[in-house]
C-alpha cells in the first residue's frame, strides 16, 4: 500500500469521524425536536395551536408520521378539534386498523365519550378503516357511558353481520351495554348463550343487576357463580356486598364476610370499604366498627367509609372522632364529614368545618358545594347564602346545572326570593328540577299565583313536570287557600300527566282541606287513601283542629299520630292545648306528668335575627343578650305606640293556668317580638329586618309584627317552621292564612 493510499484512507477516515459527528448532532437535534414537539402534544389548547404545531411536524425531518398519530391522539378528546384531528387523520397515507382501534379507545376513556361515535360513524361512511375484533368493545364501551341504546343495535347487528359475536370480550361488552340501557333481560339472555363465561362476564352481568336495581336477583345470580366452580374476586364481592346493602340483607351480607375469611381472600381496601359500606347500610355500625378496630393499617378509602356510615344514620359525633384521628384527608373525606354535618341538622358545624377544609388548601367540588349551600339553606342567614354564591362562581361552580338548582332553593330557604328568582332567570339551561325549585320557593312564601302561573310556563316550554313539581304547586294552593285549583292540580296529575299520586301528594291536598277548614273533605281523603296516613297528614288534621276548635276530631287525631311515634313532643303539647282550652286541667296534667317520665320535653321557641352580617339569637323572655335592656326598653316603647292604634295582647295561644295579666306579660315576651325590637334598634333605616323562628308564630306575633310594619314604615320578613311571612305596611303575604 503506497503512503498516497495511506493518505486518502486517513482523510476518508476524518471525513467519516465528521460525518458521524454530524449525524450524531443531526440525531440529538431531531430527538430534541420530537422532544419539543411532544411536549408541544401534551399542552396545546386551542385549534389555532394545533395547526401551528401540525405545520411545525410536516416542516421537520423527524419521524412525522409517529409525531401525528400522537398530534391525533391528543386533540381527539376535545370537540373543538375534534373535527381538525379527524381531517389530520384522512390524511394518513396508510391509515391502518391498529391506530384506528386505539383512536377509538382513547375516545371510549376520554370525559366525551360520544365523539366514539361520532368517530366511528364518520369513518364508516368513508371507509376509512376495516374494522376487527378489537374495534367492538371501546365502540361498546362508549354506547355504555351514553346510554345510547340505537347505536347499541347498530353496532351489535354489524358485530353479528361480521362473525364477532362469538369472541368473549365482544360477549361481555355486549352485555355491559344493555345492562347500561336498562334491557337487563337481554343482557341475561347473552349472558346464558356464552360457551365460556370468566369473572370478568360474572361481574358485568351481576353489576348490571345492581345498575337496574335488582338487588335480589344479582344475590341469586351469585349463588349460580358459586354452584359453577367460578372463583370470586374482590371485584364481584364488593358488588354483591352493595346489593347487599341497598336491600338492608344484613345475614347474606355477613354471609359473605364469612366468605371471604374461609377461602382467605385477602382484605384490600375497596374490600374492606364495601363491607363497611355493607353494614352502615344495613344500621349495623358496631358490626362495621368492630371491623374497623380489627384493621392494623386504616386506608384513607375504608376511614371515609366509617365517616359516611356514621353520617348516613346521623351519628355525627362517631364520624368526626373518625374524621379527627386521620393523618391524611383527601376531598371525599371532608365532604363525608361536612355532608355529614348538613344532612343531621348541624348546619353551622358543616360551614365551619368548610371553610377550616379552605384553610387546608383543599379545593371543593361540586359534590361538596352542594353539601354546603344545603346547609346555607338550614341555617337561613342571607350573609352565608351570599358568601357562599360568590364563592361558587368565582371558583367555576356559577354555571353548574345542579349548583344552580341549589341556590335556587338556598335563596328561597333564606328569605330573599328576588335572589332566587334571578338565579333562575339567568340560568342558561333549565331541567325540571330548576322549574320545581323555583316553584317551591314561591310556594314557601306565599305567592301562589305565581308558583301556578310559573307551573303552566313550564309545561308551555315542553317540560314536562313530575311528582316532586305537583308537590310544590299543590303546597302553594294549600297555603293560599286555593281550594279549587289545588283539586284541578290533583286531578291533572293524575289523568294529564299519568303520575300516580304518592303518600306526600295526599299529604298536601289534607293539608289544603285542613287550612280551609274542609275537615269533613280531609277525612274523606285519609279514609280512601291508598296508603296509610303517616305522622305528617296526621299532624295537618290535628293541627287544624286546634286552629278551628274541632277538640273531638282533633283529639282522635293526636292518638293516631301517638300510636305511630308514641314519643311525638308536637302531639303531646297539641293534646295537652286541646284538653287547656276545655280546661281539663286535670287531663293536661296527666300528660305533662307521662312527658315528664318519658323524658319527652316540648322543643323550646327561638329566633333569629341577622343584621349587619351577625346573626342574633334570643328565647323566650331572653335577658341573656348583652343590649338586653335596651331591648326591653324597646319593647315596652312600640307596645304603647301599637297600643295607640288598637293593638290588644292575645292571649288565646297561652294555654296553662295562669291569670289574665300573666298572660299578657308572657306573650310580649315572645322570642320574635325581642329580636324584632334588637332589629329595630340596630338596623340600618334602608334595611329589611330577617327574622327565623323554629316553630310556627303564634297570632299575637302576628299582628303584632304586621302592626309594626305600619306604625315603623318597616319591611320584615318572618321565616317560621311551615313558611316565609312577608310584611309591609299592615300587610302580609299570607293575608292572615297560615
Amino acid at each position: 500500500m503506497t503512503f498516497s493510499h495511506h493518505c486518502k484512507r486517513g482523510v476518508n477516515l476524518l471525513e467519516i469521524e465528521h460525518r458521524s459527528k454530524f449525524v450524531g448532532m443531526a440525531m440529538d437535534m431531531a430527538m430534541a425536536s420530537m422532544s419539543h414537539h411532544h411536549q408541544l402534544l401534551t399542552s396545546h389548547t386551542t385549534l389555532s395551536h394545533l395547526k401551528q404545531l401540525h405545520a411545525q411536524i410536516l416542516r421537520s425531518n423527524s419521524n412525522p408520521e409517529s409525531l401525528l398519530s400522537k398530534l391525533v391522539l391528543s386533540s381527539s378528546s376535545s370537540s373543538s378539534t375534534l373535527h381538525y384531528a379527524l381531517s389530520v387523520f384522512s390524511q394518513f397515507p396508510n391509515t391502518d386498523t391498529h391506530f384506528s382501534n386505539q383512536l377509538l379507545r382513547h375516545l371510549s376513556r376520554s370525559p366525551t365519550p360520544h365523539n366514539t361515535l361520532f368517530l366511528y360513524h364518520n369513518l364508516r361512511t368513508t371507509n376509512a378503516f376495516t374494522l376487527d375484533s378489537f374495534s367492538f368493545p371501546p365502540l361498546l364501551k362508549a354506547v355504555s357511558k351514553l346510554s345510547a341504546f340505537n347505536h347499541g343495535l347498530e353496532i351489535h347487528g354489524l358485530a353479528s353481520k361480521l362473525g364477532f359475536l362469538s369472541d368473549p370480550f365482544i360477549q361481555t361488552a355486549l352485555i355491559a351495554m344493555y345492562a347500561s340501557c336498562r334491557r337487563i333481560m337481554d343482557a341475561r339472555l347473552l349472558f346464558d348463550k356464552m360457551s365460556h363465561r370468566d369473572a370478568v362476564a360474572w361481574n358485568t352481568i351481576i353489576d348490571g343487576y345492581c345498575q337496574n336495581g335488582h338487588y335480589d336477583d344479582a344475590l341469586r345470580l351469585f349463588e349460580d357463580m358459586k354452584t359453577s366452580d367460578m372463583k370470586p374476586d374482590s371485584v364481584i364481592l364488593c358488588t354483591v356486598l352493595s346489593a347487599c346493602g341497598h336491600v338492608g340483607n344484613l345475614s347474606y351480607g355477613r354471609t359473605i364476610h364469612e366468605f371471604v375469611k374461609d377461602n382467605g381472600i385477602a382484605l384490600n381496601s375497596h374490600l374492606q370499604s364495601a363491607l363497611i359500606n355493607m353494614y352502615a347500610n344495613c344500621g349495623a355500625m358496631e358490626l362495621a366498627r368492630e371491623l374497623y378496630d380489627g384493621l392494623l393499617s386504616k386506608h384513607l378509602i375504608v376511614s371515609t367509609a366509617m365517616i359516611s356510615g356514621y353520617a348516613k344514620l346521623g351519628m355525627v359525633k362517631d364520624a368526626r372522632f373518625i374524621f379527627d384521628q386521620m393523618i391524611e384527608k383527601d376531598l371525599v373525606c371532608w365532604s363525608a364529614m361536612i355532608s355529614g354535618y348538613a344532612e343531621s341538622e348541624q348546619p353551622h358545624e358543616a360551614l365551619k368545618l368548610f371553610n377550616e377544609m379552605l384553610r387546608h388548601r383543599i379545593v371543593p367540588d361540586q359534590i361538596t358545594m352542594l353539601s354546603v349551600i344545603s346547609a346555607c339553606s338550614h341555617v337561613g342567614t342571607l350573609v352565608n347564602a351570599k358568601w357562599i354564591h360568590t364563592y361558587a362562581d368565582e371558583n367555576g361552580f356559577g354555571r353548574a346545572l345542579s349548583v344552580n338548582n341549589a341556590l335556587i332553593d338556598m335563596y328561597a330557604k333564606c328569605g330573599n326570593l328576588g335572589k332566587a328568582r334571578k338565579v333562575f332567570e339567568n340560568m342558561p339551561r333549565k331541567n325540571v328540577i330548576s322549574w320545581s325549585s323555583m316553584i317551591n320557593a314561591f310556594a314557601m312564601h306565599g305567592d301562589a299565583n305565581s308558583a301556578i302561573h310559573l307551573f303552566h310556563k313550564m309545561k308551555e316550554e315542553n317540560t314536562e313536570p313530575n311528582g316532586i313539581t305537583f308537590i310544590g304547586v299543590l303546597y302553594a294552593c294549600g297555603h293560599a287557600g286555593l281550594v279549587e285549583e289545588g283539586q284541578k292540580l290533583f286531578s291533572s296529575m293524575i289523568n294529564e300527566h299519568g303520575i300516580s299520586p304518592t303518600r306526600e301528594h295526599y299529604g298536601c291536598m289534607v293539608d289544603l282541606y285542613c287550612r280551609a277548614n274542609l275537615l269533613r273533605k280531609a277525612i274523606e281523603l285519609i279514609e280512601t287513601m291508598p296508603f296509610a296516613p303517616n305522622v305528617i297528614i296526621w299532624g295537618s288534621l290535628m293541627s287544624a283542629c286546634q286552629v278551628h276548635g274541632e277538640i273531638e276530631l282533633g283529639e282522635f287525631a293526636a292518638k293516631q299520630l301517638l300510636e305511630l311515634e308514641p314519643t311525638h313532643d308536637g302531639a303531646l303539647v297539641v293534646l295537652s292545648n286541646i284538653y287547656a282550652k276545655e280546661k281539663r286541667w286535670n287531663d293536661v296534667g296527666l300528660i305533662r306528668k307521662s312527658m315528664k317520665h318519658k323524658g319527652i320535653s316540648k322543643e323550646k321557641a327561638c329566633s333569629r335575627i341577622e343584621l349587619n352580617n351577625k346573626v342574633h339569637m334570643f328565647m323566650m323572655a331572653d335577658r341573656y343578650h348583652k343590649q338586653s335592656n335596651e331591648i326591653y326598653e324597646k319593647l315596652n316603647e312600640v307596645v304603647s305606640q301599637l297600643k295607640l292604634v288598637g293593638y290588644k295582647p292575645s292571649t288565646s295561644g297561652i294555654l296553662i293556668d295562669l291569670e289574665e295579666e300573666d298572660k299578657k306579660e308572657l306573650v310580649l315576651w315572645h322570642s320574635e317580638k325581642l329580636a324584632l325590637c334588637y332589629g329595630l334598634i340596630s338596623r340600618r333605616k334602608e334595611s329589611c329586618i330577617h327574622i327565623v323562628k323554629n316553630l310556627r308564630i303564634c297570632e299575637d306575633c302576628h299582628s303584632f309584627m304586621k302592626l309594626v310594619s305600619k306604625v315603623y314604615q318597616v319591611e320584615i320578613v318572618v321565616r317560621d317552621r311551615t313558611r316565609f311571612h312577608h310584611l309591609s305596611g299592615g300587610i302580609c303575604s299570607c293575608r292572615d292564612y297560615w
